[in-house]
């Protein structure tokens, strides 16, 4: 009888500990309510997408850095917004302004403890719609 119930308890600690070590979170709290506006979310997504912009981020000792370029490898100047969230834990969420650094560059200064991160991009450019972007990193 130890043995069944020992093997039981077994199975579901490991398996409790693999979910919650691999889950990623939530995308959207509301599922229902977030397919109502499918449609007009996705047609926003893809002419952003057309614009072909590219964000590529970094984050070490301190600094998170963000390099914006158009489709042709060109550097995006504008005013670029990251939330920088935990993705299982909002009380971790902090907003940055990340002021440029030339070439492209922007960057702002906060302290992350090490695990999974995500940084969700506003970038607002003179006379377009505002292009937005989730990137996850991780912090070691």
């Amino acid at each position: 009888m130890v043995a069944f119930f020992g093997t039981i308890i077994s199975v579901n600690l490991t398996m409790a500990y693999f979910a919650s070590s691999t889950w990623s979170g939530l995308v959207v709290p509301n599922s229902y309510v977030a397919s109502q506006t499918f449609d007009a979310d996705t047609a926003k997504r893809e002419q952003e997408l057309s614009r072909g912009w590219s964000a590529e981020t970094t984050y070490e000792g301190g600094r998170f850095r963000l390099r914006l370029t158009d489709a042709e490898g060109l550097p995006v100047e504008a005013k670029v917004t990251a939330t920088i969230g935990h993705p299982v834990n909002a009380n971790f969420d902090r907003t940055l302004i990340l002021g440029p650094t030339g070439e492209g560059g922007y960057a702002g200064d906060t302290e992350l403890p090490a695990g999974r991160w995500e940084a969700r991009l506003t970038v607002e450019k003179l006379g377009l719609d505002p292009w937005h972007r989730a990137v996850r990193f991780s912090v070691r």
